[in-house]
């Protein structure tokens, strides 16, 4: 099966990116972390980026979630050219559009939890009691709204994880964009969190997941591989399995 077959083309493209290039300069040396890359991912997608270290991966992913514009080429997100966006307006992509789950989980050490998940809202100019409300809600989804007074530190690694991802679900965005989010968590929780997303996705959403792990990008249910900055593979995990 490949690529073409992995989606109905009826669909909407939520992520086109056409001929990406990133180009750092260092010293004399160019260097391409992405190297002339095209990508579709429709809505709905489950679609794990797998890669080395110093395969491309983190550049994309900043790419995809308007982190950083490329050297080069087209991203068009939702319809919408972010290519060329300047910081203002990427910003307001990110807080509109995209739901970052990071590794780190990146939660402010000086607010408690249900600060921690408002903050999109109140960056997208949410009433404060419709800011709780809504926070509360997927606090509650994730099963740790009895947590929301605590701060960071008083809170474990899974219910630090849980509320990233009840801060990256707040904002009901349209794109899910999972950055290891499994790699500080032991193997039980990471496996929560791996079926907390399935479900996210079963629901509808579209994750983009991005891991160097094998075993968790066979979770989702299209892969795409890099290396030296380029796709070296996209299709089904099946497909994936028989070529690793």
């Amino acid at each position: 099966m490949n690529n073409e077959q992995l989606y109905d083309k009826t669909r909407v493209p939520l992520i086109q990116l056409i001929d990406i290039y990133k180009i750092y300069q260092m010293g004399s040396t160019e260097v391409r972390a992405n190297d002339g890359i095209d990508l579709k991912i429709m809505e709905g997608e489950f679609v794990a980026i797998v890669g080395k270290s110093g395969s491309g991966k983190s550049t994309i992913m900043n790419i995809i979630g308007a982190l950083d514009v490329p050297t080069t080429g087209q991203y068009i997100l939702k319809g919408q050219d972010v290519s060329k966006m300047k910081s203002d307006s990427l910003a307001e992509v990110r807080n509109k559009t995209i739901g970052f789950i990071f590794q780190q989980y990146n939660l402010l050490t000086k607010q408690n939890l249900l600060e921690n998940v408002e903050l999109p809202l109140l960056y997208a100019g949410i009433h404060k009691r419709e800011r709780k409300k809504l926070a509360m809600e997927a606090l509650a989804r994730l099963g740790i709204e009895d947590k929301w007074k605590n701060f960071p530190n008083q809170l474990s690694g899974g219910q630090q994880q849980r509320g990233a991802v009840a801060r990256a679900l707040v904002g009901k965005p349209s794109l899910i964009l999972a950055d290891e989010p499994t790699g500080a968590l032991d193997s039980r929780t990471s496996r929560e969190l791996l079926d907390f997303l399935k479900q996210l996705n079963d629901e509808g959403n579209t994750i983009v997941l991005i891991t160097h792990d094998r075993s968790v990008a066979e979770e989702a249910k299209r892969i795409v591989t890099l290396k030296d900055g380029k796709i070296t593979f996209d299709g089904s995990v099946n497909d994936y399995r028989k070529q690793v």
